[in-house]
């Protein structure tokens, strides 16, 4: 039985390159197959664009804040290694979220919500990674939509971006140290890397590219607890 949780899988690719210098054809065909210069077409390429153009104003945080996504409780900069998958795969960050966008309805036992909400312009959580400094730096949006409410509304599938299916997170039982959906009731979600380059490709959840390391916060499970406990407000007198 678990006894920590938090509230709230990349695939790399490898690409080989010829000894010599590129012809520019070998070069467009590298562009090709490289996951940071994934092909889209020109309607997927243009909705890029104008999440980019919409979500740039959230590099400062406190922008954010005021426009009122909250900070993750327990402060956990997100890795692979702590949700049990393989080191290389890197890492998310420090994820903020819209309450009102999620649709919350319960924090417990689980993170459940009848949000099926899908626009990226104004996604329902903000990713950010911290830098060398221990600052915080945007790197990803994700839209994150709860499978109930989703199967409720009538779709029969997950949820798409421009042909892009979300990733479906769900616990497993059998693996009692890790929490694969991250407290949440099982749910579909997808990030979309616009503001920090990303190896293993613009839609993949981790990032090589990040890292915990510089985070001045709690980067296990275990510590994201013991922060949420010692951050807690006092609790209410009785009258």
């Amino acid at each position: 039985m678990r006894s920590w949780k938090h509230p709230f899988l990349a695939l790399g690719v490898a690409a080989s390159f010829a000894a010599l210098a590129p012809t520019a054809l070998q070069a467009q065909e590298v562009a090709l197959v490289t996951p940071s210069a994934e092909p889209m077409d020109a309607e997927t390429a243009a909705a890029i664009e104008a999440i980019r153009s919409a979500t740039a104003k959230y590099a400062d945080p406190e922008v954010a804040l005021g426009e009122g996504y909250v900070r993750d409780p327990g402060n956990l900069c997100i890795t692979a290694p702590e949700e049990g998958l393989p080191v290389q795969l890197g890492g998310m960050g420090v994820h903020f979220f819209r309450p009102d966008l999620l649709q919350i309805t319960a924090m417990g036992p689980r993170v459940a919500g009848a949000s099926t909400y899908t626009d990226f312009t104004q996604p329902s959580v903000l990713v950010y990674f911290p830098d060398e400094t221990g600052g915080l730096k945007l790197g990803a949006v994700e839209n994150l939509v709860f499978e109930g409410a989703w199967k409720a509304a009538g779709n029969l599938g997950p949820p798409e971006f421009h042909g892009r299916q979300y990733w479906h997170r769900i616990d497993n039982p059998l693996t009692a140290d890790v929490d694969e959906a991250h407290m949440f009731e099982p749910h579909y979600e997808l990030h979309i890397w616009l503001h920090k380059d990303n190896p293993s490709g613009m839609f993949s959840p981790y990032n090589p590219a990040v890292s915990c390391d510089h985070h001045d916060g709690p980067k296990t499970m275990a510590e994201a607890v013991a922060y949420m406990a010692a951050h807690a407000p006092p609790a209410a007198e009785q009258p």
